[in-house]
Order: C-alpha cells, then structure tokens, then sequence
C-alpha cells in the first residue's frame, strides 16, 4: 500500500523525521518496502502568473511574458510554449534557479531578447514524465509562494508491504492507528460526522446473501453537478497512493477506501431498475464490467442486482452499465460488507485485482460501512453539491468473539522482560483494546478491526510490538547440551551427501508440484495427487518421483548453455493421502561428458556403468546386485533394479528414448532413484584382527551359460565363502574363439588367508576346490582348461 506521509502526517504527527518513522513501523511489523521523493530537489521556483504575452519580434514560435512573481517588478521572460498566455497561473524559475540534472538558470538573451527567468513545466521539474506545455496551476495559486510549498512537494510516498492478516492497515487510518500506538502520539480521527438527510428518497434493499454480505448501507443523493471537479488537494493525494482521478463521485469514493479502508460504489440512480439485491450469480449470468471486460458469472459469485440483472460483481467492480459518468445527477452510493469466506480467491478467478477485493478477502471492519457512509456523502456535497436522502442499513455486522484471557506473568515469561502490569494495560489502551478485571488473568475484547487477534500470544505478540522488539533484552540461553544420540547401524544424509559431492554431483531442491503431465511418464498406473488451488498449471500435482524435478533442472541448465550436470536431490515424494505414504528418496542424474574436458583423456558421454560405479562408491561398504527391469521413465535394456540384502532399493538406468526425444537431448541423460528407508540402514561393524602373515593369490577361470549374470555368481560365492577365502573378485569375461558359443568364460581372483598361520598348499587347495564345486553345483559352471 503507497500514501502520501503528508497525509498520514495529518492524522497523527510523532516529533520524528521520515526516516525514524519508518524505522519505527518497520520494528512494528509494519514492513517499509520504500519511501521515495514526490519531486526531485529544486530550488527558487515559484508560483507566477502571465500579465502578458506578446509574441517575439524576431521568432514566430516565441513569446515575450510580462511575468508576475510577487516582486516589486515583473520579470520579461521568453517563453516558447504554445499554452503560454495572459491571466496563466504558473510555475516560474528564477534566475539563479537550481532544476534537476543540475540544470541552473541564467539571465540570458533569446533571439536579441533578454530573459530573466523561465517557465516550467511538470516534466522540468521531474514531477511529470512527460508535459504538452508549461505548468497550468489553479486560478486561486498565490502569487510568489514557492511550488514546493504550495504543491507539497517535499512530500515522500512510503509504500507498506503488509502481512495478509493485517488488513486493518490498508488505509491512511489504520496506519495511523498503528503509528500513534507505537509511538504513543495521539491520533485525529477523519471527520464522519452524520450527514442529515434533506429528502426522503430511499432505495430498497434486499439482502438474499447473508453469509456473504451480513450489512448493506445504501444512500441516494440527487441534484449533484455534473461540471464539478474533484478539488487539487483530493486528486494531488490519490495521485500519490497511485489511484488517478477519473470523476468526481468516483474519486471520493476511491478517496475514502484509502483514507478508511472501507470499499465503496456509486450507482448512476437512472440507470438502476427496481430495488437492490444482493445475491447469488445466475447460472449463464454475464456482466460487463468497468475495465471493459465482460465476464460469465460462475456459481458461488455474490453479485449486487436489480430487478434487470447484475450491476456488479459485489467486493471487486462494478458493472459499466450503471457506472456514474459525466451526465450523472442523481446517484446510489453503496458501502458494504463482504466477509473474506466469500471473497477469498473470487477476483482472481475472473482475472481481475482490484483495491476493494484486495481489501475483503483480507478483512475489512464490519462497522465501518456506516461511519464510511457518512464520509463520502459529507465529501460528495461539498465537492458535487446535491440533496441526499436517508441511510438505509439492512442486515447487522457479524458479532465479534468471545474475548481472549490474558495472563501478564505468561506474557513477561514468554519476552524474557519484568513489564509491569500498568504498562501492559497503557498497551493495550494505545491499541485500542478494553481490558477488564485485573490480577493474575484479565479478559481483553479486541476492536472490531483486528481480525488476526485470536489467542493469548497474539497479545502477547501487541506488547512486545509497541514495547519495541530493540528493547527486549539479549540474554545467552541457559540450557544443558546434550549431544543426541547416532545409532551405528543407521547412516547420516550428510554422509551420503558428501559421497556424491566427492563423485562430482552437486544437490538440487526441487518443486514438490509438478505437471500431471510429468507425474504420469514416471508412474502411468497410479492416480496422482491433485492440488485444490494451484500455483500454475504446470505444478498442479504431488510429485510422486523425483526424476521430473531432475529433467526440469536438465532442461534449465542446457536452455542456459552448460552441457555437462551431475546433480542430485533428496526429498520427499507423495503417494498416497489416506496413510500419508511419503516417502523420502535418493534421486540423481548425469548428463553429457563423464568427465570435464581436458587433454589427457577423450571425451566421451556418460553411460550406464559410469552410475553403476558412482552407486558402488555410494553404497560401499554395502554391496548391491543389479537386476534386469523395467521402468516407465527409462529405456527398455539400459535399466536395472538395485537389490540390497534381498530387497529392491531403487533403479538405475537411461532415460526413455520418447521422453529424450521430447527434451530434445542429443546424448543420453542417466537418471537413479533410490528409497532412503533402505539406504540408511547398515549392519554394525566388525572387528577383524590384521594377520600378519602374507596372503595368497589364485586365479581360476570356469565357463558357464552366457545368461548368466556375474553379480548373481558373485553373490552366490560371496555369501558361502570358505573361511580362508577373504576376497573374490572377476576381472575377466570372454566370449570368443575357444569358447562355445552358448557359453562364456569368467575369471576370478581369490585372495586366501589365516590370521594365526602360513597357509599350506592343501588348504589353499581345498578351499579353490570348495568354491569350484560352488560354482558347478549351482550353475553347472566348468574349469576351464
């Protein structure tokens, strides 16, 4: 929200500069996102007035001025602008005159003509961006007074970025509240005063959507002027809160949502058919609205209507057919109440923002449509002129909750601060809550217009807020460190991530929303998680994978030009809602070179075994076998399931030829996932004495069917090892001239050793015996020759 601080100066006026000020409201929780200049610094200009213009004798374009500035003598400037003319109020530069871009005036002379001065326009003097001629100023300028003063330009536009449950703040008088509360000056509260109605002419109300609008204040007023103008001090501070001034009646009530914060609406009363109704929206109803748009109304729209059809979406614009204009003279002025239930998300649903739905779905006062009434009608009179007819309030304002107990001990418990009990209650008093009975408990009623206080804390909260928050004091915590337990047989995500950042892989965080799109390559047979209100479309599901968020990252980084990633992720993935099966995986991917570019070695793509050893690396000391499967994310024959003491773990494998083809990546992108259930679980170490006697090398070489998966003979092997045997390990597959063709050969080294003794030949022996009629009794595996 932008204001004028003049303005909110003329409510409440704490002996603080701008900057103090702002500081102030920021500690409150008030964020000031920024506080800018009206005008640029300029110096010795002053309201003037032409006397005359003569045009120049020696150029056609020119004028010669007789200029009033308030001295003894006018000032002869030459001027060049086309709206200069006699009887103009102006703003006149004089010499010695310091403009922006360090731009100072002079006496000169222009075409043989002296010129002692110069007349500005708005976008000279910075406070325009662009200007057609010089300034035109109001009849009624005085004379010499400087445009500073008289326009106030030394005004600065702060702008607050509030949290959505302080609503009470979208207006000058809110802010007002809060700066007189906090700083504790007294605050002038805006002028509503009760209009007297001067004729009976009412306008019936009916209010068919109670939940939705439980108060309606409406009022007819007649006889406005039509040729009225809004006054330069209303339009000057609309302009600063960034609203233009478009019409008189419409300018009020514009005026009035920032100045009280309560939404308003003038109807053109000739334009209106029968009585007022508030209700629900017709199934098919159109509106057109004042922005030229022309909606369909959806079920769950409160519209305001007459006997015709809708004449507004109610809380967020109006309709253009019954909108006041320049013809108007007799009006319906409307300020009501719309609880944030009905509001919340309606305008964005039709593409629209507006201040007044900004302001309902917040929270807007439930008393404040009447006193706003009065406002407007007051400020409409005096601008407009005309007769105005009797408030008409139908409905009453929702009750207010019970009222919230207190405790001080608790609040100076929770602050780490000795406040007495009277300060608290002078607190509570600046805010404007009432506070009754006293001693260990005291029942506080908050105002109307604070909706976010509902618990204790909540007050507590409004102590230390206007208390200062730099005046709690810092004291060290008093505590016994504890160092938490880390069970052996569970390993650390640290560790895990540090493993992958040693191999070259950096860690991603990704959108837990993905595309249903998306969600359904990665797991087609499972219904994903829809979201009730998304972000985007594009993020309007559950990830139930973390291999979409890795491609989305892919994507990203190649469209930016680096061709070469290794990244991972561990996060949460989403399956189910009913037993909040969530559970945490290990993710990664690898595209482009296995290694960075350099001239020792060639470059080549990153492929299946590259992963293979990166997991091995990761895993260790555990050991996982790799199975043949299938996955709807990667490529059939270049994926594999990772199987760890007899449970699947997780797959590793290339990404699906149609999904790489529709990222368009020329190289393949490998992608593993992992459940982190069974990653971090870990059998306790062992002690293992170091013998000292030497150990023994034996090769063997046994030919076997060429289906046979080696990680299945070594797990076999692995698992009923001789006691001697400390190591198995292959380091040769053959197929080839020799060999059968059904076959294939593999050769294994086997390390032997005891820890008290040198083997002797017939143990070495009997334990290769031992592993070769292992390896022929479970897979009919022959020594080869």
């Amino acid at each position: 929200m932008q204001f004028s601080e003049a303005w909110l100066r003329s409510l409440v006026n704490p002996k603080l500069n701008t900057a103090e000020l702002c500081h102030l409201v920021t500690m409150a929780g008030l964020e000031v996102e920024a506080v800018e200049a009206v005008a640029p610094p300029f110096s010795k200009v002053v309201v003037a007035e032409i006397l005359t213009a003569e045009r120049h004798p020696n150029a056609d374009r020119l004028q010669v001025c007789a200029v009033d500035v308030g001295a003894a003598e006018p000032l002869m400037i030459v001027c060049g602008a086309a709206n200069a003319r006699a009887g103009l109020k102006t703003a006149c530069a004089m010499i010695g005159a310091e403009l922006p871009h360090d731009f100072k005036i002079k006496q000169a002379k222009v075409r043989g003509v002296e010129s002692f001065g110069m007349l500005c326009s708005a976008k000279e003097l910075g406070i325009a961006e662009a200007a057609d001629g010089i300034m035109e100023l109001p009849v009624d300028a005085p004379v010499g007074k400087p445009l500073r003063v008289y326009l106030d330009l030394d005004d600065q536009l702060i702008t607050l970025k509030l949290t959505p449950n302080r609503g009470d703040c979208l207006s000058v008088q809110g802010a007002a509240r809060e700066v007189a509360a906090i700083s504790g000056t007294a605050a002038q509260a805006v002028d509503c005063t009760p209009v007297a109605a001067t004729i009976a002419d009412t306008l019936a109300v009916n209010i068919e959507a109670l939940g939705a609008c439980p108060v309606y204040c409406g009022r007819v007023i007649k006889g406005i002027d039509p040729n009225a103008r809004t006054p330069d001090w209303m339009a000057r501070r609309l302009q600063r809160s960034g609203v233009r001034s478009l019409h008189p009646v419409v300018d009020v009530t514009n005026y009035v949502l920032l100045e009280l914060g309560q939404p308003m609406h003038a109807f053109d009363l000739a334009k209106v058919a029968g009585d007022i109704r508030v209700r629900q929206a017709l199934v098919g109803e159109t509106l057109a609205l004042l922005n030229d748009q022309t909606v369909e109304l959806t079920a769950g729209t409160v519209v305001i209507a007459d006997t015709d059809g809708a004449l507004a979406l109610a809380g967020i614009m109006g309709g253009a057919a019954s909108a006041v204009s320049t013809e108007s003279t007799n009006i319906f002025l409307e300020a009501a109440h719309f609880t944030p239930a009905a509001m919340a998300g309606l305008a964005r649903s039709y593409s629209v923002s507006t201040d007044s739905s900004h302001r309902f779905e917040r929270g807007v006062d439930p008393l404040l449509p009447a006193p706003a009434m009065e406002r407007a009608t007051r400020l409409i009179l005096d601008i407009c002129g005309g007769q105005a007819g009797p408030v008409s309030v139908v409905g009453e304002p929702p009750e207010r909750s019970a009222t919230i107990a207190f405790r001080p001990e608790r609040a100076r418990r929770l602050l780490g601060m000795a406040i007495p009990d009277t300060e608290m209650n002078v607190i509570f008093d600046r805010l404007g809550l009432a506070v009754a009975g006293q001693g260990e408990t005291w029942r506080v009623t908050a105002p109307s217009y604070r909706f976010d206080l509902a618990v204790e804390v909540d007050l507590i909260e409004e102590v230390a807020r206007v208390k200062g928050y730099d005046n709690i004091p810092a004291t060290r915590p008093k505590a016994t460190a504890t160092m938490h337990p880390q069970p052996e047989q569970q390993r650390g995500a640290d560790e895990f991530k540090t493993r992958l950042m040693a191999l070259g892989y950096q860690e991603v965080v990704t959108y837990s929303f993905i595309d249903a799109r998306q969600q359904r390559m990665v797991m087609p047979d499972s219904a994903p998680i829809a979201l009730v209100n998304p972000i985007a479309s594009q993020m309007s599901v559950m990830r139930g994978s973390l291999i979409p968020g890795l491609l989305q990252t892919l994507s990203y980084n190649l469209s930016h030009g680096q061709e070469r990633l290794r990244i991972f992720e561990l996060g949460c993935c989403f399956l189910s809602t009913e037993h909040g099966d969530q559970p945490v995986r290990l993710g990664g991917l690898a595209y482009g070179s296995a290694h960075p570019e350099q001239w020792g070695e060639p470059t080549r793509s990153n492929d299946f075994y590259d992963l293979k050893a990166d997991l091995d690396a990761l895993l260790w000391p555990a050991v996982a076998s790799y199975e043949p499967g299938e996955h709807a994310a990667l490529h059939p024959g270049q994926t594999a399931r990772l199987v760890l003491a007899g449970q699947a773990i997780g797959w590793l494998g290339a990404l699906h030829p149609k999904w790489a083809s529709e990222l368009n990546l020329n190289r393949p992108a490998i992608l593993f996932e992992l459940d982190w259930a069974n990653l971090a679980a870990r059998p306790s170490p062992r002690y293992r004495g170091v013998s000292r006697f030497p150990s023994v090398r034996r090769d063997i070489a046994v030919l076997v069917d060429n289906r046979l998966p080696v990680g299945q003979v070594l797990e076999t092997v692995r698992a009923n090892m001789p006691v001697l045997v400390t190591d198995f390990v292959v380091f040769d597959v053959y197929q080839g001239k020799g060999v059968p063709t059904d076959k294939k050969s593999l050769a294994f080294k086997m390390l032997l050793q005891d820890i008290e003794k040198t083997l002797t030949d017939s143990e070495i022996e009997g334990a290769v015996a031992a592993v070769l009629n292992l390896l022929a009794a479970r897979f009919g595996a022959v020594l080869r020759a």
